[in-house]
């Protein structure tokens, strides 16, 4: 089969052209631009795009498929020549389907924690000795891929965005998907570009419930109000509603333990919405058949999803975190989190606004209270950043009225951000990273390093 993907270079869409390359398919692709990791990672599979830019040229009635990134437009000419010919043009979503319809789908939605349970689950699966196909949005060790699919693979796992499908199809990614075990981690608003509302983002979830298979299972955070709430108002009367809270846990000397029966389960992780998270995987992995003990004898040598309180660098009075934290919910959770099991140092908490949604004025309320718990908050903006969204100016002053206390430093110049972090005391002190950027162009791993350097000092 050959599959042509028109918007090669997303961090999706390449690693779904490389996991159809690695299962037979002949793929091609274009692109007006590509960036690492995709181009070096595209280039070592033989698919880096020969030409850039789109050409209308190269689709021809020979191809089985298109696949439409995010990142195209919908007067994209390689489009338009698709639609002429009547080829069948796939969303991203669409195909993952497609290549699924036929397995065990798991699903894992929620506006927070939908990464790291995904990974749970995988890493679980695996030690058990699972085969399984999935989607993953983040890079997991052990995996060289975030996408793969197989023949033989009866189960498919992936992470249920709410995002929008592709440029020619307005429904949330999740809704494509079709689960037999849907998860939902939480409700909290996000995405303020696409759902205007709360109750229409909200609305999404409800309408994810819908989309579960006649006798499949809904996994939901019992803890979450909203969707507790959500799940007991929901008509449906032919699927298996499971109810999960945070696991019992307690923390000794900068360590996380499960605590199960009498036994006392030492973890890589940390943080009270890890512990919910790890409850989310445990419920799906009895699902699937992986007992308890498996369960917990895996789940010890988890160490987490990149950028999801990720650590950069350490030494005996420092640590550096880095999380893709960029919600109001993910914030504080993040915070929390690292406070909760550092509560002797200071915290310092380095927040960057980078999304559509965090860098909208009538959004920014959202964030109040989210760095309660760090010493020293700092938030980073950039002005360039509003201009490319075409959104309008923010000035520092509505930042800090919006973030409260602790009433954050505002930064919109990362070299001064990175000049004042270097003035500090970073003895007894750790710095937590939150962004889905990257304070434009700011080498975090470097920065991280320098800063442990400083406690050593």
């Amino acid at each position: 089969m050959r599959v042509h993907f028109i918007a090669i270079g997303g961090s999706a869409m390449h690693n779904l052209a490389i996991a159809m390359k690695l299962k037979g398919y002949r793929v091609t692709g274009s692109d007006d631009e590509i960036f690492e990791p995709s181009l070096s990672r595209l280039k070592k599979h033989g698919l880096l795009p020969s030409y850039e830019g789109w050409n209308p040229a190269v689709i021809t009635s020979e191809i089985d498929a298109i696949v439409l990134g995010m990142h195209a437009r919908a007067d994209n000419p390689e489009l338009l020549k698709a639609k002429e010919l009547n080829l069948k043009i796939y969303s991203y979503p669409e195909f993952l389907y497609e290549q699924s319809r036929d397995k065990t789908r798991i699903v894992v939605g929620g506006s927070h924690g939908k990464t790291t349970i995904t990974s749970m689950i995988m890493h679980v699966l695996r030690e058990s000795g699972y085969e399984f196909d999935y989607m993953l949005g983040a890079q997991l060790r052990g995996f060289e891929n975030m996408v793969s699919f197989s023949e033989s693979a009866k189960y498919a796992i992936f992470e249920g965005d709410e995002y929008l499908t592709s440029p020619i199809d307005p429904r949330p990614k999740f809704h494509v998907y079709l689960p037999n075990i849907a998860v939902i981690s939480g409700i909290s608003w996000d995405h303020i570009n696409v759902f205007p509302s709360f109750d229409i983002y909200k609305e999404q979830f409800s309408k994810f419930i819908d989309c579960i298979e006649p006798g499949g299972t809904l996994i939901f955070c019992a803890d979450d109000t909203v969707v507790s709430e959500l799940v007991d108002d929901h008509p449906r009367t032919d699927i298996v509603r499971v109810p999960y809270s945070t696991h019992p846990f307690e923390q000794a000397n900068g360590k996380s333990y499960l605590l199960n029966m009498e036994d006392r389960v030492p973890l890589k992780i940390f943080g009270s919405h890890n512990m919910q998270n790890v409850s989310a995987a445990k419920a799906v992995c009895r699902c699937l058949g992986v007992t308890d003990e498996q369960f917990y004898n895996h789940i010890m040598s988890f160490e987490g999803a990149a950028k999801r309180l990720q650590l950069l660098a350490s030494s005996p009075s420092t640590s550096v975190f880095l999380d893709f934290a960029h919600s109001p919910s993910k914030a504080k959770a993040t915070v929390e989190a690292v406070k909760q099991i550092y509560p002797e140092r200071k915290l310092i908490a380095c927040f960057e606004l980078h999304t559509f949604s965090s860098l909208n004025k009538s959004f920014l309320n959202q964030y109040r209270g989210t760095l309660q718990e760090s010493d020293l908050a700092m938030v980073y903006y950039s002005p360039q950043t509003l201009e490319m969204k075409k959104l309008p100016k923010i000035e520092p002053h509505e930042v800090v009225e919006a973030f409260g206390t602790p009433k954050p430093d505002v930064f919109t110049s990362s070299q001064e951000l990175i000049a004042k972090l270097f003035t500090l005391d970073w003895k007894n002190a750790n710095l937590l990273i939150m962004t889905s950027g990257n304070f434009s162009g700011v080498n975090l791993q470097h920065l991280a390093e320098a800063v442990v350097g400083l406690g050593n000092t």
